[in-house]
């Protein structure tokens, strides 16, 4: 029968994990799998347990029987946490990497899992309904494509911890200056002027700059946030030659300036942490 009777869920508006995945990008529900953890118990006993590395470590670990858990699990894992009767919290994704195998006993295996990105902006946020069959922890999305989305909170604010205290990496220096999560950070960072600090964490290598446009140290990090180089030469050039390179780099501050702080200032600054850096040496300074 066509009409609303044919999908009422889809005639009221109401949202579903099917739908939050297909946004995604998501096209084949048969790779994801999705699980839900309670808290209370052997596993997540209480809620200091709910931390990424507890996560990691309890849902890696899976019994050898193959009565609730598939023999074969798919690449991609959505974990959610209970959060209520029915109401499921989404945590965070995994992608599986296969089973490892040496870490296999006579009872339990184990499974090599990465962090993922899949719903990851979702994270705390994204609260499903599970069902109404709670006791059954994991299901193929293509089952669980039905489940009813009863929440997606506002992001949390991230309090900013000082210009001094940051140390950011290339994925969280993105979110830093576009989340709406940052909007503390944003604000602190576009209101200084200041000497930046990137360091490859791989070999050692420092660059030294400084940010005294409009938009102070934000503007500046967003070029390097839309560009990965901020058309450094050095940096730009290193980058072409190991595109693996923007993993390694971190993002911090070394010093900020008030408004009455002058170019000079500014200049005589950035030229006196190259010098103690060495950074014109062993790092992407040329001058």
């Amino acid at each position: 029968m066509d009409g609303p009777a044919a999908n009422s869920a889809a005639w009221e508006g109401a949202l579903t994990l099917g739908d939050i995945l297909a946004t995604a990008g998501v096209t084949n529900l048969s790779d994801v799998l999705v699980i839900r953890h309670t808290v209370g118990g052997p596993g997540l006993a209480d809620d200091s347990a709910v931390n990424p590395n507890g996560v990691l470590e309890y849902t890696r670990d899976q019994e050898l029987t193959t009565l609730k858990f598939p023999k074969a699990p798919p690449r991609h894992w959505l974990v959610f946490i209970a959060d209520g009767q029915l109401r499921s919290r989404f945590f965070t994704s995994y992608t599986n990497e296969g089973e490892a195998l040496g870490e296999r006993t006579h009872d339990r295996r184990r499974y090599h899992l990465a962090p993922s990105s899949l719903l990851h902006t979702l994270s705390n946020r994204l609260v499903i309904e599970w069902g109404r069959d709670p006791v059954n922890w994991a299901k193929m999305a293509t089952k669980a494509a039905s489940f009813r989305v009863l929440e997606i909170s506002d992001p949390v604010a991230l309090p900013f911890p000082g210009h001094l205290s940051i140390d950011l990496s290339f994925t969280e220096l993105v979110e830093a200056t576009s989340s709406l999560r940052y909007r503390q950070w944003q604000s602190a960072l576009g209101s200084v002027k200041g000497i930046y600090l990137i360091t490859d964490i791989g070999t050692g290598g420092l660059y030294v700059g400084k940010a005294d446009g409009a938009d102070g140290i934000l503007g500046r990090w967003r070029q390097y946030a839309s560009t990965q180089h901020g058309d450094n030469v050095m940096l730009r050039a290193a980058i072409a030659a190991d595109p693996k390179l923007t993993s390694r780099l971190r993002w911090s501050v070394l010093q900020v300036f008030g408004s009455s702080a002058t170019p000079a200032d500014v200049d005589a600054a950035e030229a006196h942490f190259k010098r103690v850096l060495v950074s014109r040496r062993f790092g992407f300074n040329a001058n």
